[in-house]
């Protein structure tokens, strides 16, 4: 099959699902096409089925200083469509990849099918704004499959779109070949040997409560000798260093930006906080999990979907500190039960999330909206 994929080239979890499926398609025999501003995070071209095609927007005078990204976009659509013969244009965030993939169709007046995979803001944050609403509505409509990464997602869709398009529910999902316990090249980096590694990953966003993920740790290292890495970057990071700074963890917090290798890190590490407001998954703690790291989230949006509390980790409302740093600190007090919960998560990821078990779903979906338009 001849597939297009569009998405955010970002560090974010909509990127990184959308990149690691093309990924497996393009091992499974399928030609896939990456259309883009930029070369996605963890796109790795080194394979003869994985193609790349840069969308840039002609500076004009008049442009500025909004240039039309979504217009050039469905242009390139509509030539890669065209050129390659694509079968599928599957589109990450519904905004505005939906609408320009939309576009393309139009433009190529073809039996080319778009499936729209929502992720989260674009339904929760962006699509609910009254200046977007009717548009993303519209794209979601207008699309020939649609997807949800949870079921609380699919939910929050139907409820604040009053739409009645049938949206499936496929998880995001793990290779649990690459995500998974090894702890042979990190754990002497970062203090002391017997230090715990408590661990963050996120955008660094407001949503993501990266202020809690320092203030939970600093309640921890006052009884547990530990070390918190933020992995990743965005628009708090300033804020949380200035907080750590004030609280005296700067021998203790380390901000490592967006690293290539996450996997080792994840691999290392005790024990994995995600405290955010709200997460229409949590990308981030399937794959701690995958890594045997017990996870500590909020019991808030589609989390609960994915950490089995009391299982594989534990659920905490938004904003309570005090349980967040309660449950790490018995965690990480015992070490049996840190290693129980940890085996339990990765069993737990690999049973519900594998690629093995989740990429089929999409490529039957494919399948299925082909057969609609033949």
């Amino acid at each position: 099959m001849r597939i297009g994929i569009t998405c955010y080239p970002t560090f974010g979890g909509s990127g990184v699902v959308a990149t690691e499926l093309g990924l497996a398609l393009a091992k499974h025999g399928d030609n896939v096409h990456f259309i883009s501003y930029a070369l996605p995070s963890r796109l790795n071209l080194l394979h003869e089925r994985v193609h790349f095609h840069e969308v840039t927007v002609t500076p004009y005078p008049l442009f500025d200083p909004y240039p039309p990204y979504t217009l050039a976009l469905a242009t390139k659509m509509a030539e890669v469509a065209a050129y390659e013969k694509l079968d599928i244009l599957h589109v990450h965030y519904a905004i505005p990849h939906a609408i320009s993939a939309y576009l393309a169709k139009q433009i190529l007046q073809s039996k080319l099918r778009v499936i729209t995979t929502l992720h989260g803001t674009d339904i929760t944050l962006v699509g609910r704004d009254e200046s977007y609403l009717p548009i993303t509505k519209f794209g979601i409509e207008v699309s020939d499959g649609v997807t949800a990464v949870s079921q609380w997602l699919k939910d929050e869709t139907a409820t604040h779109f009053h739409t009645a398009k049938t949206i499936e529910v496929i998880p995001n999902f793990i290779d649990p070949a690459r995500f998974r316990r090894d702890a042979s090249k990190f754990c002497q980096m970062f203090g002391a040997p017997g230090d715990k590694l408590v661990c963050h990953v996120s955008n660094f966003r407001p949503v993501k409560r990266v202020l809690d993920v320092v203030e939970v740790f600093r309640k921890i290292a006052s009884e547990v000798p530990s070390r918190l890495l933020m992995i990743g970057d965005g628009p708090d990071r300033s804020r949380a260093e200035a907080y750590a700074r004030e609280h005296r963890l700067r021998d203790r917090v380390f901000f490592l930006g967006n690293v290539p290798n996450l996997e080792e890190v994840l691999g290392a590490c005790d024990l994995f906080l995600l405290p955010s407001e709200t997460e229409s998954f949590g990308m981030a703690a399937l794959e701690a999990m995958c890594s045997e790291v017990p996870v500590i989230a909020s019991r808030s949006g589609g989390l609960p979907e994915v950490v089995v509390d009391g299982e594989t980790g534990y659920l905490v409302g938004v904003g309570d500190t005090d349980a967040m740093a309660a449950r790490a600190i018995e965690i990480l007090r015992d070490d049996s039960l840190r290693r129980r919960m940890g085996r339990q998560a990765r069993e737990h990821a690999v049973a519900e999330f594998d690629d093995q078990k989740i990429v089929p779903m999409y490529r039957d979906l494919y399948d299925r909206a082909i057969a609609s338009g033949a």
